[in-house]
């Protein structure tokens, strides 16, 4: 797709942005993180990627048959060198989705239905699959590719353990094949990326170095943008945005996310650690759960917490998200007192209580969000002992299963909602089933429907199935929906950018004039 792109003179231009919280990690299998997979993408390259209107587009590949139902050949890019010298082939691309498929690796969500991957010559893969796989393509765009021979010279055949502080040498260093270059990390401090000169493809934008910096503080964030310190912010704060927008010197680009916010609660433990609920949990209770739910003042967060900045949802995927329906985004209604009513009748009249976990740096107010809906709960009589963790240490958290009840906000690079529901509502099993699925919720049901979706290539049986399982979601209580992100950017006048649906900067198109 970047050679579609119009050459431009080259002329050194830096450019500096910044947001909340830094990536975990440059190993490109490690944990399946949202800012890392775009900062990622910058210097590692997938075999299809999308443009900026989100049509599915050949990166390192350069085409692809459908020989059977079961079986994708798929052509390479020829000429392509990592950014150490050595040459892009076959052997890279079989050895990425495989390492991508270890269990180590947080991304078997985008290898679900590989069965294997198969050289047939330097420059052709086949990959063959369990069953049809009607988004395999869509699948392979977060998929990057690593030089195998770095990889084995550098003992990092496998990918960094998210669950432990381990670390591999992909972990700090990168050999890609992408436009930009890892010059220097100082993890949570600042990350200097700077232009790769044999660079296979073409850009139409005009930066040679990329350096980011992570910022907490949101008024340090929006203080380093109105001095000129930084050129654009990520995530400005919703209660800043009108002084931004009134800024002559810069201006603020709004959309909607593909980002689902939503709370999970953990249906698995028979207690729940810090409880003062002994021998049992309420959660595994559907009407404890509802209670929750309906206790949320979901019009409040979005007018007071969120400025507006926010549409409400009933649903764990957003409109851009195949498989979205009208139907599925319908919401439990906001109710105090059916609140109580349920609690009482599950044997809880008194309320109890439970862990809170929420990141601090990750979403748009996600503190402010939490600390809204422990507020909400106490008047219901549940007392949650809100914690909050940066992103660096909230994740793998997440991954140990520690947390009772967690807020997580879940984008979708597929643009289909299989993404969602085999990560979120699948039970824990193989290939990213479940792999986000914190609270172990299963349903013998429901698993049945993300199987037949994986498979189903009619679209109107697939998106009806799509609609079945996200119903049954919301009559089991599976999660608490919250809302769908909407993502200000902020900017210098001079910085021309291309607003995406996934909050990903693609640093090709980036120009500062």
């Amino acid at each position: 797709m970047a050679a579609v792109f119009a050459a431009v003179p080259a002329q050194a231009k830096t450019f500096k942005w910044a947001s909340a919280s830094d990536i975990p990690t440059w190993d490109i299998h490690s944990q399946n993180n949202a800012l890392a997979n775009g900062v990622h993408a910058t210097v590692y390259e997938s075999l299809f990627y999308y443009n900026a209107k989100f049509d599915l587009e050949p990166l390192l590949a350069t085409g692809w048959q459908q020989v059977s139902p079961t079986q994708v050949r798929i052509k390479l890019r020829k000429g392509v060198k990592f950014h150490d010298g050595s040459a892009f082939n076959a052997d890279d691309a079989v050895f990425s989705i495989n390492r991508a498929m270890e269990k180590t690796s947080n991304y078997g969500v985008f290898t679900q239905g590989i069965d294997k991957v198969v050289k047939v010559d330097d420059e052709t893969i086949d990959i063959i699959t369990r069953g049809p796989n009607p988004v395999l393509l869509r699948q392979l765009t977060e998929l990057r590719m690593m030089d195998k021979e770095w990889a084995e010279k550098n003992k990092s055949t496998s990918p960094k353990d998210i669950k432990t502080k381990e670390e591999n040498y992909a972990h700090r260093h990168a050999n890609g094949t992408g436009p930009y270059m890892l010059k220097s990390w100082d993890p949570d401090v600042k990350l200097v990326l700077e232009k790769n000169p044999a660079w296979w493809g073409k850009s139409n934008g005009n930066v040679t170095e990329i350096v980011y910096t992570p910022i907490k503080s949101e008024a340090t964030r929006v203080a380093a943008l109105l001095s000129g310190e930084v050129d654009l912010v990520l995530d400005p704060s919703p209660a800043d945005l009108p002084k931004l927008r009134a800024a002559s010197n810069l201006k603020v680009l709004d959309g909607a996310e593909n980002r689902t916010m939503f709370l999970g609660m953990d249906q698995f433990r028979d207690e729940l650690p810090g409880s003062n609920i002994k021998g049992k949990n309420p959660l595994k209770d559907l009407r404890v759960r509802k209670a929750l739910y309906q206790a949320i003042d979901i019009q409040t967060i979005h007018r007071v917490t969120m400025r507006g900045l926010s549409q409400v949802t009933g649903t764990l995927i957003a409109p851009q998200v195949n498989g979205w329906t009208k139907k599925a985004d319908a919401r439990w209604p906001y109710s105090p007192d059916e609140s109580r009513k349920l609690l009482a009748e599950a044997g809880y009249a008194n309320g109890f209580e439970v862990d809170f976990a929420c990141p601090n740096n990750r979403y748009i107010n996600d503190e402010e969000i939490c600390q809204a809906i422990t507020a909400m709960w106490a008047r219901i009589g549940v007392k949650a002992k809100l914690r909050t963790l940066p992103l660096v240490t909230y994740f793998p958290m997440l991954q140990r299963y520690e947390p009772s009840i967690y807020l997580l906000g879940w984008g979708v690079p597929t643009f289909d909602a299989l993404y969602s529901l085999q990560s979120l509502v699948r039970s824990v099993g193989a290939q990213g089933d479940g792999n986000y699925n914190i609270g172990r919720y299963s349903n013998p049901q429901m698993d049945a429907l993300v199987e037949r979706i994986k498979k189903e290539v009619d679209q109107g049986n697939r998106n009806a199935l799509i609609e079945q399982a996200l119903l049954l979601s919301h009559q089991d209580v599976s999660h608490i929906p919250l809302h769908n992100q909407v993502i200000p950017w902020a900017m210098k006048k001079n910085v021309e950018v291309a607003h995406r649906a996934d909050n990903r900067l693609d640093m090709r198109t980036v120009r500062i004039d």
